[in-house]
């Protein structure tokens, strides 16, 4: 376990025992300074020991050991500041400080003695220093991040945040635990490899005078606007269209580009930079981009401000699709490639890896100094969740498509090539065809997708979703012509038109019934007195009867229509409503009607004397002679 020494020289943090300590000095430390951590041997050592010495304070360094190694990097690996901001140290600086370190660590006067990495004893150059060797320790060493920022937990006072890089107010701080975090997330997602950072290259190109701009990750490049004349985009018509580069070698030898726009032309085609945003005002011609193959897109917004969640959207399609479907890079810019530049990378860093957005924020600071200020901070952290969520929604969009896709080739796949009758219809008896229960009728979708035929409510309604079961729906037909929401036949009528049908329904069934079993009309009316006489004796036994031939002659009726709904038959009930007669007179299922025995008569002698008979038929579509269609009226 790590532990913390205070003396009068200042503090001491111990990394790794008897090998590294991080320390901060109020003047420079020296061979005869004292070391608390030097004279024990480590077989003496227990934690009540080194508790009790650091509260009793050091103890003088034995004569027979070599004094520690100090070393300090405040002289050498300077932050370049824009305001008020101090840090954290970029790559570059880690990079030196690795190298620097490993000299170190390898010399062979230092194989024996403990390292002493120090700073001075201000408030930022201990943040600095603490922050670049946790983040050496998590890049370099594989350290987890919890293990490289235990020691510094004990830190007293704590390590001081570091803030942006604007002129306000610092109202918004990154802390050192921030930084490694964002580090250790970086280098999982494999943005930082410093065993392929190109040390020259980064200080090369981070300089003003050199195209100042930075790789933040194999994606993604920030950098400040160039700055040319003029800065219309030049047509394929006009005479400067010709003086355009459109190689590397009319880019270098271009007499009027300034060599920082030549520095960036030649980078970004050379590193197959596909698509640059601007997000400032114009500064140069993007001509200049298109005449080397490279996308040119402006997304401008004002300085210093966030941009609206429509733009970042915007840019997250186009940044993912570049990155994923075209496979090249993408750099982004405004006026000094920092504020502006900084809430769209991170937006999409967010959205794609999941970062916080202090992390996120941390690591572009770390990749290029000074990235995202002021409210753009703020903005960051309020709009993180909803990046993330853009990126599960289109996730779960993507699986749920790729389910269903699935599922439908394995549907066809197992379904038969060519349907047959068997799976179509299905037989109720040898003398009767029907379709399945709601054959015709489309299946509905989960969010209700309405039959027109059979919820015929107007234009208005072709959208809305199916009723709930059970649930009254109001539409824009009167209240007798309202219908079931599932067009299910309820069994009552609610007009008179309606009534009428049925009684002409009920003569043509019972002419249709007479003309198949033939029937005259004297026979006719003795059936008709004989019935009544046997349903007066025996009313249980006339009405079992009454609803086996009434039955009977429900089946004749509809034996070769097959489009009546099997649910109706099952309940005893035609689909298409009528009165049926039965032995006991003019008796009906649901309906009592009135029959007239003289229009009868006159019907089966028209019918007889004219010689047809029909053996079967629909109802409602009785085919009649025409002396049979003047008898009945029709």
């Amino acid at each position: 376990m790590p532990s913390t020494v205070r003396s009068h020289y200042g503090q001491i943090i111990e990394y790794i025992p008897d090998r590294l300590y991080l320390a901060s000095y109020t003047s420079t430390p020296g061979p005869d300074t004292y070391f608390p951590y030097h004279d024990k041997q480590p077989s003496r050592r227990s934690p009540s020991k080194r508790s009790s010495r650091a509260i009793d304070g050091p103890e003088p360094v034995a004569k027979d050991q070599n004094p520690p190694c100090y070393f300090s990097v405040d002289d050498t690996l300077l932050y370049n500041a824009f305001h008020h901001d101090f840090g954290p140290l970029h790559i570059g600086h880690l990079y030196r400080f690795a190298v620097q370190f490993h000299d170190i660590l390898g010399a062979p006067e230092n194989k024996a003695r403990p390292v002493v990495f120090y700073s001075k004893a201000d408030p930022r150059s201990r943040a600095n220093a603490a922050c670049l060797l946790a983040c050496y320790m998590v890049l370099i060493q594989s350290w987890a991040p919890h293990l490289a920022l235990a020691p510094i937990a004990q830190a007293d006072p704590p390590m001081m945040p570091f803030r942006d890089a604007g002129y306000s107010q610092a109202d918004y701080g990154i802390t050192v635990q921030d930084v490694v975090y964002g580090v250790w997330r970086a280098k999982e997602e494999g943005f930082c490899a410093l065993p392929q950072f190109d040390l020259e290259e980064y200080e090369r190109y981070e300089r003003v005078d050199q195209g100042d701009f930075n790789w933040l990750t194999p994606d993604f490049l920030a950098f400040a606007s160039p700055q040319h004349t003029p800065v219309a985009p030049i047509a394929k018509s006009s005479p400067l269209y010709a003086t355009l580069p459109t190689t590397l070698d009319q880019v270098d030898a271009h007499p009027t580009l300034p060599q920082p726009f030549k520095n960036v032309l030649t980078h970004f085609a050379e590193r197959q930079i596909g698509l640059v945003v601007r997000l400032n005002s114009e500064l140069y011609s993007p001509s200049y981009f298109t005449a080397l193959g490279i996308e040119h897109l402006d997304m401008i917004f004002d300085d210093g401000t966030c941009p609206p969640l429509t733009t970042v959207r915007k840019f997250i399609t186009l940044a993912h699709e570049t990155i994923t479907v075209k496979k090249k890079g993408i750099a982004v810019h405004c006026k000094a490639g920092l504020g502006r530049t900084g809430c769209l990378i991170g937006a999409y860093l967010i959205y794609r890896y999941g970062f916080t957005a202090n992390e996120i924020i941390a690591f572009m600071r770390f990749m290029r100094p000074g990235m995202v200020v002021g409210p753009q901070q703020h903005w960051l952290h309020l709009n993180q969740g909803t990046f993330r969520k853009w990126w599960e929604r289109e996730q779960f969009e993507i699986d749920m498509r790729a389910q269903i896709e699935s599922e439908i080739k394995a549907k066809l796949a197992a379904a038969p090539s060519t349907p047959t009758k068997a799976t179509q219809k299905f037989r109720l008896n040898s003398a009767q065809v029907a379709t399945p229960p709601n054959g015709s009728q489309n299946r509905r979708a989960p969010l209700g997708e309405v039959d027109n035929e059979r919820n015929s409510l107007g234009v208005q309604e072709d959208c809305l979703p199916a009723p709930t079961p059970g649930q009254p729906r109001k539409g824009s037909r009167s209240g007798n012509d309202r219908h079931h929401p599932y067009g299910r036949n309820t069994g009552s009528y609610g007009s008179s038109e309606e009534a009428t049908e049925v009684k002409r329904e009920t003569e043509m069934i019972s002419i249709h019934r007479q003309s198949v079993h033939g029937e005259s009309e004297d026979e006719e009316w003795n059936v008709r007195v004989r019935t009544t006489r046997k349903s007066s004796r025996s009313p249980a036994r006339s009405e079992a009867r009454s609803v086996s031939q009434t039955t009977t002659t429900i089946y004749s009726a509809i034996d070769n229509d097959s489009s009546n709904d099997i649910e109706n038959i099952g309940s005893g009930r035609p689909k298409t409503p009528g009165s049926m007669k039965s032995g006991s007179g003019s008796q009906t299922i649901g309906m009592k009607v009135r029959g007239s025995p003289k229009r009868a008569d006159s019907l089966m002698g028209d019918k007889a004397r004219a010689g047809v008979r029909k053996a079967s038929g629909r109802v409602g579509s009785v085919s009649l002679t025409a002396a049979t269609r003047k008898a009945s009226g029709l």
